[in-house]
């Protein structure tokens, strides 16, 4: 459900991200941009992240979206495999760890513990996590976002992430 009016001769993601709120809009775009942009994280670990939270936030266009890294992108039956991590077995130990963090940052952040962040650190380097840390919460705050306003049915990610 639409909760916002959005004119019928604007893009609903620029209207919204560019026009509405202009001081922190932008902002906010640009740092979505940047986690496809700048990241140095596997498409398959980042993938398994993001659609994780996008399971969680049930932002549509964001599990519609596949992330396309020079013409590379994950299988159309890895959304399924995201869903059921723990057993998923086209998933490494790298890439099981990004959607269970994504799912314990989403959902549990307090009962991140000792064995998962020793579990964790065996895997990632302390700058991976830092940024998984940041992608998971863009997409968190973002496709949540999208998905309260009702703007995730009618919007369209730019082609050039």
């Amino acid at each position: 459900m639409l909760v916002i009016d959005l004119p019928e001769d604007k893009d609903p993601i620029t209207h919204v991200w560019g026009e509405m709120v202009p001081g922190i809009g932008p902002a906010a775009s640009n740092l979505s941009l940047a986690v496809y942009a700048h990241t140095t994280l596997g498409l398959r670990e980042f993938e398994a992240a993001r659609l994780r939270i996008a399971q969680i936030n049930g932002c549509v266009f964001c599990l519609d979206w596949r992330t396309d890294r020079d013409g590379e992108k994950v299988e159309e039956t890895f959304i399924d495999d995201v869903e059921m991590w723990r057993t998923a077995r086209s998933f490494d130990e790298r890439t099981r760890l990004s959607a269970e963090y994504a799912e314990r940052y989403a959902l549990d952040h307090h009962g991140i513990d000792e064995s998962f962040w020793t579990r964790m650190r065996a895997a990632y380097s302390d700058r991976e996590i830092v940024e998984l840390s940041m992608c998971i919460g863009s997409w968190l705050a973002f496709g949540r976002l999208n998905h309260v306003l009702g703007i995730d049915g009618v919007c369209k990610l730019p082609s050039t992430l």
